[in-house]
Order: C-alpha cells, then structure tokens, then sequence
C-alpha cells in the first residue's frame, strides 16, 4: 500500500516541470525545424497588437479579455423558468447553426476594439451588448431589447470575471467591487446597478466557479473598470467611442460602407492565440472552435491580410507573417495549421503569398516587412517547381509520406489529399482526375495553379529586386517565363479560353470554372486572347455572367445544379483574384460592372443579415440556403473589397 508520503512525491514528480513538459508535448506536433525567432520589427507588431480590452477569446464574442494580462470578464445570460427549463448560455459565437443556438447579429466592431456591438437573441429573450474603451478601461452596457413575444420571466444577465490560458491572478468580489489580482497589479471591475426597485444583485446557481454579478435583465446593466460609473456614465462614454467610429468610417467618403464591413468581419474574426502568443484573424470563431482553439488556412489567411490592409497595418502583417512562419520542414506553406501546431505536412494550397506581400509592401513600404518574407515565399515558390512539375505543368498534389504525419488526416497521400491542395475541394473540375501515386500527384495540367504561380513568381521576383537580391530575381523570373510558355500551350483557339489538360488521357478539359481566368492575373494572356476570353466566356450568360456572379463552375455545366460548396456557389476569393486579373487588361467597363455585380451580392446578406458568407448560392444570392456556408468567414467580404478597389481607382 502506498504512503500519504509516497503518494504526495508521485504527485510532486507529476507536477515537476520537466514531466510536466513531456507530458505536455504528448499532444503536440513535433516540430523539427521550428520558424526562426520573429525579427524586433515583428516582436514590436505582435506587442502593439496584443495589448489592451479587446474579444480576444475564440470561445465567445460575448467575452472581453484585457493583454497582456489575460483578465477576462465574460457577459452571460440565464434564461430562468417557473417550472422546468432553465438553462445558460455562457459562450456565444456568430453563426452557430444548432437548431437552438443563439442568434448573434455582429454590429461594429473597430480594429482595435474600442467599440464593438452585438445584439443576441435565445430561448425568446433578445438583448445588446456594446462596449468600449474609456481612456485604459472597459465600460460595457448590457440592453433588454423588445421581444415579439417576451418569456413569464425575465432573464438574468451574468458578468463572470477570471482569467484565461493558464496565466497568474486571482480574484476576489467584495460588495460591488470584483477585485482582479495578477501578482503585480490589482484591476477593480465595478458593476452598475439598474434602479432598485427595478433589479438587484442576485445569486444564482450558474456553471460558473469565479466571482461573478447578476441581475434580472429588466433595464440597462452597466459594467466598468479602474472606477465605479454609472449606467448613464458608461452609456455617455459607449456614445463617445461609438460617434468616433462612425466618424473615422464616414471620412474616407464613398468607401464608408465597405470599410465598416470589412473593419467589422476582421474585427470580429482576431483572436489572441496563447499556444504561439499572437494575434491572428482565422477564418471564423466557429471553424477555430472546431479545430482546437484557432485554424489557419493557406490562402485564407493572406487573403485576411489583404483585407485587414485597409485599415490596420499591423494586423495586415500578422496575418500575412504567421501563415508564413507555419511554413513545413519541406518548404511548403500548409494547407492548414491547427491547434497543437499540427499542419497539413502532405499538401498546400494556392500560391497567392506573394502578390500579398508585395501589395502590402507598396502600400506601406516598410523593408523589414518584405525582408522578414522573402525566404520562407522562396522556399514555397520553388518547392512548386520542385515537387508539383509534371511533363513541364503545374498540377495539385499529396504527398503523404512527409514528416511529422498528422495520423488524423486520412486524406493525406491520397487523391482527395491532392484535390484538397488546390483549396477547391469539391470541385468538378477534378471528378475524372488521375492520382498518380508514384509521383504523388494529379496527371492534370492545371491553368489555375499555373497562373497563380507565376503571378507568384512575378510578384516574388520584383521583392527580390526591391531586397537586391539579384540572383534570385533572375531565377524567378527565368521559372515565370518557362511556366508562362507552358500555359501558352493550353490556349484552345477555337473554344475560346485556356483549358486544363488531362495528363492521362492527353485530353483537354472543357469543363470551366473561374480559375480559367486566371491567365489574365499571371498577364499570359494576349490582348487578343483576353477579349475572347472575356467576351466569349465571362459575359456569356449560359457560363459566368448573370445577376449573381460569378459561379465557381459554368452555368451550363451539369454540376451548376448542384449549388453545393465548390460545385456552382460564388467564392469572394474566386472573384477577387478574376478582379486582379481585369485590371491587367484595358476592359475598364468589364471591371466596373463586374465590381459592382460583386458587391451587390455581398451586400445582399450584410444588410439583411449581418452575415458574411463563406460561399453564395449563384441562383439565389444568400449564403443561408445551405449548411456548409459560414456566415462570418471572412474571405467572403472579398466581395465588398474588389468593389473598394474599383472605387479607389476613381472610377475611370
């Protein structure tokens, strides 16, 4: 029998930290060629990024949480019963799409959170929760909104006060008062009372183990830090911060509507990530939740960058550098890196890093920016050439030997693994492609891959030029120009169009989706060819034009009907890089009709909605037709951005 003694060493030794450490790592990719240490400019970006009251928690747009300190102080809502159903809602995301979740309508949301507002609505209750930032602190209101049919009883509003990712500090509540205590410093969190007569402080039993407020929410409950202030003093202050938003929208004129958008979907899409101590802005919250904590995703996360460009140059960094620094021991940056710092060791996903890069970089002109990226995006681009060339074409591939394996991902080394790379899972451009696997690809001449890799190649190339970096200018240049005479090769006069080529059968596939655009971004095509292709193609209303546009496979295509992910729904990243390549061409007309086509359907279910959909049913218009639609992913506000574009270029 073991001993009091012997079992407080066992748990002694448990708790030590080199065990513990091992432990740790149980779950935990191995990680062989960890990324170099971020450079002091990064370091310094992360540190501005990371500071402050902002909804930094992944698991609820409902939280605010304090950096560095991780203080969180989580706004709750009880739904009280007279007979049997009570229940809580701790947590709230945008976008659940259980039969009886919530319902959260995103309102703004600035880049840095010092004004964001949500309305909620469950279990027949509806309110608002808006906050701000008064000089340091947080002030927060918490609003009964009319309810058509309001429940017997009111429901009871919850502010819980801890702190997250396993970091020091305690707290205490004392009256009126939550102290927070983090070794260092104490933050006091004072709660507003609502009238007497009309609420008071009341205890409840909540799955909640930290000190925590609560009120009947029959009026207006107010919350602030560093000094108690009154309901009306919080409400002043929320209007303060929320007229300086409006204001900071309303100066830049006849882009307003489409920088809130993008300003609120970015904003509300950031996260901090406490494994790798970043901020970071994943696709959704939802789509994080369900991978561990936070996913990033190849092209997804530049196009982030992209977008957070228009307003938080910081932000615009982090995302770009992070998805970057998730690069793979082969070269490659992953088609997903996930919580635990696994990744997608066997595939990819479209090459579009560069052009990032480089449209931030003139933007902003900060040299540490591109020095900071130019080798990992040289490792990816040639990493292309070296394992994706077949016959001298680009193709989509899996190779499922690499290491570290991800034993989860049974798609890894296969032919859906290959698919998956392409970042067009479904698409049936691809129903008859062959998986070699010897070579570990698809024997499939790819236009899209093609074109986007030597706009990389391009892109990547003037970088070079910019670093001084002569040699490497010069050798990828000399792959644009071979890849950029390969796709010459996949013209068809007589249809038109560029056209994939079935490597295995020696066919081209006439099958068409937007990647058969694409040349016009890589500017492989000829004036010629992109009239036709433009003309013939694109404005043709069997295929891609229409009230809706465009659809990721031909109108006329028999998979069209299917409106199921990548099999006829409209992508803001499909259009976006069509957009990209209109602009190489002298179609001003073309570009401006398809802009404001573009736009409409974004702005279709943002007002009626608040939703920013993942994908858009090309017949209908709405994201909500079908389940496998987020509605708060944010690459779907490319829409509204090939617009600010347009409108930026003074509409010629």
């Amino acid at each position: 029998m073991k001993t009091r003694t012997t079992i407080l060493a066992i748990f002694n030794l448990a708790c030590a930290g080199p065990l513990l450490e091992a432990q740790a790592v149980s779950h935990i990719a191995p990680d062989p060629t960890p990324p170099p240490p971020r450079s002091a400019q990064y370091e310094q970006v992360q540190q501005r990024l990371a500071r402050g009251w902002n909804t930094w928690d992944v698991h609820s747009v409902a939280t605010q949480v304090l950096l560095p300190e991780g203080l969180a102080i989580h706004v709750g809502l009880k739904h009280n019963s007279t007979l049997n159903g009570d229940a809580y809602l701790g947590d709230a995301l945008i976008g659940r799409l259980d039969k009886n979740a919530e319902k959260v309508t995103p309102g703004p949301h600035s880049w840095d959170g010092s004004y964001t507002r949500a309305d909620f609505e469950w279990k027949g209750h509806k309110w608002r929760v808006e906050s701000a930032h008064d000089g340091e602190d947080l002030v927060l209101l918490v609003s009964p909104l009319d309810a058509k049919t309001p429940p017997v009883l009111p429901p009871s509003v919850v502010f819980s006060v801890n702190f997250l990712w396993n970091t020091p500090g305690s707290t205490l509540k004392h009256g009126n008062v939550i102290e927070a205590r983090t070794g260092t410093s104490a933050i006091a969190v004072y709660c507003a009372r609502p009238e007497p007569d009309r609420a008071s402080n009341v205890r409840m039993d909540v799955p909640l183990s930290g000190a925590y407020f609560a009120f009947d929410l029959t009026a207006s409950v107010g919350l602030s830090t560093g000094k108690l202030r009154s309901v009306d003093q919080i409400r002043a202050a929320i209007d303060s911060r929320r007229s300086a938003y409006e204001q900071s929208i309303q100066s830049v004129g006849k882009n307003s509507l489409i920088l809130d958008a993008i300003e609120t979907t970015i904003g509300w899409d950031t996260i901090y990530e406490p494994e790798k101590q970043r901020v970071i802005s994943p696709v959704s919250r939802v789509w994080s939740v369900d991978w561990g904590g936070y996913v990033l995703f190849d092209w997804d996360t530049f196009f982030a960058a992209t977008l957070a460009g228009i307003g938080s140059k910081d932000l615009a960094y982090a995302n770009a550098l992070e998805i970057l620094r998730a690069e793979t021991p082969q070269g490659f940056v992953p088609n997903y890196a996930r919580a635990g710092n696994w990744k997608s060791s066997d595939r990819s996903e479209p090459p579009v890093g560069a052009i990032t890069v480089l449209g931030l970089y003139e933007k902003f002109h900060d040299r540490w920016f591109i020095e900071d990226a130019f080798e990992p995006l040289l490792k990816w681009n040639r990493w292309w050439a070296e394992h994706r060339d077949i016959q001298g074409y680009l193709a989509w591939g899996s190779d499922g030997q690499n290491q570290p394996e991800n034993l989860d991902d049974k798609s890894r080394g296969t032919r859906v693994g290959a698919i998956l790379e392409s970042g067009l899972d479904n698409s049936p451009m691809y129903d008859n492609a062959t998986y070699n696997e010897q070579s570990h690809v698809l024997e499939y001449a790819d236009v899209g891959l093609m074109s986007m890799y030597i706009a990389d190649c391009d892109a990547l190339a003037k970088i070079a030029d910019d670093l001084g970096r002569a040699a490497e200018s010069k050798e990828l240049k000399g792959r644009a120009a071979r890849y950029r005479a390969k796709l010459a090769t996949l013209w068809d006069e007589q249809f038109g169009i560029f056209l994939n080529k079935d490597l295995h059968t020696g066919k081209l596939n006439t099958r068409l989706s937007p990647t058969n655009f694409y040349p016009l971004l890589a500017r492989a095509a000829t004036p010629e060819q992109a009239k036709t292709m433009i003309e013939k193609h694109l404005l043709n209303k069997d295929e891609f034009w229409g009230e809706w546009i465009i659809p990721s496979i031909a109108r006329k295509d028999p998979a069209f009907k299917d409106q199921d992910y990548w099999r006829g729904r409209i992508w803001g990243p499909m259009n976006y890089l069509v957009y990209l390549g209109l602009l190489n061409y002298d179609v001003s007309a073309v570009r401006k009709d398809f802009a404001d086509r573009s736009y409409a359907l974004f702005l279709k279910e943002w007002k009626e909605n608040g939703h920013v959909h993942e994908n858009y049913n090309a017949v209908l218009g709405t994201g909500d037709d079908v389940s496998n639609s987020d509605r708060f992913y944010h690459w779907g506000a490319l829409l509204g951005y090939v617009e600010y574009l347009e409108q930026g270029r003074g509409r010629e």
